[in-house]
């Protein structure tokens, strides 16, 4: 083992590099990491802060895009509400017309319900006094006859009938008046 230390100290330590490789390679680094800083580090600086300027901008973009979209939110949800609004009113005014109308219906019914009744009345009260008519005619006749019948002769004479039977009707109408 002894000689294995002793050969061991004659080579060089393969882990230590040699002092001119030492020197070289510092001074070939030197050079690359200046060329590095002098060219590629002012792009890759001017790149980033394109990039941070972009995102920043993005940002700020983004921002004003929401708060625009919120503004246009707040704009469309007032022109609901108005919408509504609105709707409610005509609504209001559609119920209130159609009470109206109803009305108008009602009272023009009413006023039509009381012209049929009127006209009833009307017809019932000519057909009275055309059945009166007749029934005076008829009883007068009747009457008459039935007189002449009693008496023996005949009184056909039509104004003295006339007269006698009217007075006889209006007789019997003042007595019948006079119970009520």
């Amino acid at each position: 083992m002894s000689q294995l230390l002793t050969i061991a100290a004659e080579t060089e330590n393969p882990l230590i590099p040699p002092i001119p490789e030492l020197v070289i390679g510092l001074i070939a680094f030197l050079i690359v990491f200046g060329f590095l800083a002098k060219k590629l580090l002012p792009n890759i600086n001017k790149v980033l802060e394109e990039r941070r300027e972009a995102i920043e901008g993005g940002i700020e973009k983004a921002d004003a895009a929401q708060t625009e979209a919120q503004s246009v939110l707040e704009q469309y949800k007032a022109q609901l509400a108005e919408a509504r609004h609105e709707a409610a009113r005509m609504r209001q005014e559609a119920q209130e017309q159609g009470s109206v109308i109803l009305q108008e219906m009602r009272a023009e019914g009413q006023r039509q319900r009381e012209e049929i009744v009127a006209a009833g009345h009307a017809q019932i009260e000519a057909d009275r006094k055309a059945a009166a008519s007749a029934l005076r005619q008829d009883v007068g006749k009747l009457a008459t006859d039935l007189a002449g019948k009693l008496v023996g002769e005949s009184l056909e004479d039509h104004a003295r009938q006339s007269g006698t039977v009217d007075r006889f009707l209006d007789e019997l109408e003042a007595k019948a008046e006079a119970v009520r």
